[in-house]
């Protein structure tokens, strides 16, 4: 083959395969590799390597001999001196070296040996090629022709030459199909099978409607708009729970586009399906009543322990809300993960009637629904003898089971908090150190200890727990009786736990009130630190000052004057035979400055005396 010849039909290989030239380059070597090996009978110890030019085709084998120096006895396995020496100067007799083994009609013989090695290598190659791309794309939305429908599925022939597969529950029902149409969908699993990765593909699956969405609505695909729940019936109905994270976005009106044109065309490729795009919301009230549209709530009451969400709908509302077969509940359920209950208004005031008549507690809490309790039995009376009601009734009836409803939700929190409150007393009461000591520290006996460590006791504390909550949980495993019960109350009750160290917070500041009080008693602190009778003192100070010519910074509040001179805040002392003399001392010290309390400011300020005369009159202004 020309040159030429040979590198056009490679490169065409590589094209129609799709293949890289260095795995088809590896599959054609390794084929060449077997061919010598069949060709010459060469044993599979031997190390033997081929290698190719891809722009001639020519191909080179090398094989590994053992070096002998006078005459060869199998030239499979052995090379003179002489020709190991062309290879590796070096060499010596008895070596292993790697020399040219190619058989002088190699290329005939391989070309009829190999076809079929070539063959097969370059499809595993292929294979695995698919399989890498196909797992890459396992999520995501692929298209491809119909290629055989049977009573197993379709099968449908994808891009790399691969083929898929749709099992009949994947597929959309009441779609048909015929051969050679082009469709899309969601690839939900890649398997490696015995003739190739096996794609499972599906139109019926959940995330199929989420691709369709980001592919027609680009709020979605940016970020813009984020997909919370998707619930679906395939080719039925679908309920969609969309928020924004951006301000100003309505996810709603993206999603549906400018008179419906976005969310029309995911309809026309869902068999006409059709589908609720619904405002999510984290308040589970308000989300349940979304999801239940296009019926009218009129109330949302929710069990937070069962998970269980009663909703109540006008009577025109109800087989809207509960929709065919029950199809609008179940799928607002599967939207919203709560369990909803779903009632007429007037059988929700026959059930919270029957409540309030059963239970005297909730009477007196509701004085004003057991007085319209006579209103509720003649609107059900009239209700049940097909006489019409009027809308001031259906309002009264809707209060009513509001009241009622409401009362019973706020004693189950009750209840529950009442309960978390026992359960975290009797916590309080088993030594923290009891909830890391292991349960083989107890010294049970063998066989409890086993039964205990099989039903999930690690801890001391955990036993602990349980036997002063609830002590049936533990007599009542099989194998443990009064005996085994006594044999564990008497090993808990023999265990010494350790006393918490004190918090260091108060062994730290214990002595630093000490200290405070020792040094600085409550009848002999400065009245400045008192607020209430810091304007009293502030007041005492000045008038003092001013008579005694005190001199403070101008400006000063109470605080800093208290810095600077903490003697003038103490109580007025007893006089004594000294106060003359220092009074009398006072009277040198500097003047000049003048002290007043400013009532607006709330603090001590001073004002300077100024001298207008150069001669020393006292001339002066403040």
């Amino acid at each position: 083959m020309a040159k030429n010849d040979f590198a056009l039909a490679f490169n065409e290989v590589l094209e129609d395969k799709q293949l890289a030239k260095d795995v088809v380059v590896s599959a054609i070597e390794s084929a060449m590799v077997s061919a010598y090996r069949r060709a010459v009978g060469a044993s599979t110890a031997q190390h033997v390597e081929a290698k190719l030019d891809p722009e001639t085709g020519m191909v080179t084998v090398f094989a590994e001999k053992e070096v002998v120096e006078d005459s060869v006895v199998d030239e499979r396995t052995e090379v003179i001196l002489d020709e190991a020496r062309k290879v590796n100067p070096e060499a010596q007799a008895g070596d292993m070296v790697i020399v040219e083994s190619t058989p002088a009609d190699f290329g005939r013989v391989a070309a009829q040996t190999a076809r079929q090695v070539i063959q097969q290598r370059i499809r595993e190659a292929e294979r695995a090629n698919q399989m890498e791309y196909f797992q890459r794309q396992e999520g995501e939305i692929v298209s491809g022709l119909v290629q055989a429908i049977n009573a197993q599925g379709i099968t449908i022939g994808l891009e790399m030459k691969a083929e898929g597969t749709m099992p009949n529950n994947q597929r959309i029902p009441g779609e048909r199909l015929k051969l050679h149409d082009r469709i899309r969908a969601v690839v939900i699993e890649v398997k490696d099978g015995a003739r190739g990765p096996q794609i499972i593909l599906s139109r019926a699956h959940r995330n199929f409607l989420r691709r369709l969405m980001e592919n027609e609505v680009p709020e979605i695909y940016h970020g813009i708009v984020e997909i919370r729940a998707i619930a679906r019936e395939p080719g039925a109905r679908a309920k969609v729970a969309v928020s924004a994270t951006q301000q100003g976005i309505d996810p709603v009106g993206a999603c549906v586009g400018q008179k419906g044109v976005r969310i029309q065309a995911i309809v026309k490729e869902l068999h006409d399906e059709k589908i609720d795009i619904i405002l999510w919301d984290a308040d589970a009230v308000n989300y349940i009543s979304k999801a239940i549209s296009p019926a009218r709530v009129s109330g949302v009451y929710l069990s937070e322990d069962e998970r269980t969400a009663t909703v109540v709908v006008g009577e025109d509302q109800l087989s809207l809300a509960i929709g065919r077969d029950g199809q609008n509940a179940r799928l607002a359920a599967k939207l919203t993960g709560w369990r909803i209950d779903i009632k007429s208004l007037t059988e929700a005031a026959g059930d919270a009637l029957a409540k309030l008549k059963g239970d005297p507690e909730l009477q007196d809490k509701l004085k004003t629904a057991v007085e319209a309790m006579p209103q509720v039995e003649e609107t059900l009376a009239k209700k049940a003898e097909t006489r019409a009601i009027t809308p001031e009734e259906f309002h009264a009836l809707e209060a009513f089971v509001d009241r009622v409803e409401r009362r019973m939700i706020l004693a189950r929190e009750e209840a529950s908090r009442v309960e978390d409150e026992r359960l975290a007393a009797i916590r309080a009461e088993i030594p923290a150190a009891a909830f890391s000591t292991p349960l083989t520290a107890a010294g049970i006996k063998e066989h409890i200890f086993n039964i205990l460590t099989e039903a999930g006791y690690e801890t001391v504390g955990q036993l602990m727990f349980d036997l002063k909550t609830n002590q049936d949980k533990v007599l009542g495993m099989a194998g443990i009786g009064p005996k085994a019960m006594q044999n564990i109350e008497e090993s808990l009750a023999a265990l010494t736990f350790p006393e918490p160290p004190p918090a260091p917070e108060a062994v730290e500041e214990a002595p630093a009130a000490e200290a405070v009080a020792e040094s600085a008693p409550a009848e002999e602190m400065p009245a400045a630190e008192k607020p209430a009778e810091r304007k009293k003192e502030a007041k005492r100070v000045v008038e003092e000052a001013e008579e005694d010519g005190e001199v403070s910074k101008d400006g000063v509040n109470l605080d800093e004057l208290f810095s600077i001179k903490p003697e003038m805040f103490q109580s007025p002392a007893a006089p004594d035979e000294d106060s003359d003399d220092k009074k009398k001392g006072k009277k040198g010290k500097k003047k000049g400055v003048a002290l007043e309390f400013d009532e607006k400011l709330g603090e001590v300020v001073s004002r300077k005396k100024h001298k207008r005369g150069e001669d020393g009159d006292d001339d002066s202004e403040w």
